[in-house]
């Protein structure tokens, strides 16, 4: 399988609209990924590795696929879209992982 991880890093400046992420973002993930999507979830950070400490990350989504081809296929083809949604919820670059699922 294949993991999909997107993190939004924190930051003093940072601008983020949970609401938006989760019910609009969220949907349109799955109206455009639809049954590719295996299982996701969404990470809220709350302390970093200590708890008096700010989180690195304000959120972290995990997105799995199948196999990278389900993936690409999936997600290649709607990447512009995904993309042009983010400056309606966040204000931040995100950094972006793929991982084999062992």
């Amino acid at each position: 399988m294949i993991k999909l991880t997107v993190m939004y890093p924190n930051s003093a400046d940072l601008k983020f609209d949970k609401e938006y992420y989760i019910n609009h973002h969220g949907q349109l993930l799955k109206d455009l990924l639809g049954e590719a999507i295996i299982s996701s979830d969404v990470n809220m950070g709350v302390a970093g590795g200590n708890p008096d400490e700010p989180a690195p990350y304000f959120v972290i989504t995990n997105l799995v696929f199948k196999s990278m081809e389900s993936f690409q296929q999936s997600f290649g083809e709607h990447r512009q879209k995904i993309l042009e949604d983010l400056p309606n919820f966040t204000n931040v670059k995100p950094e972006v992982q793929i991982s084999e699922v062992v």
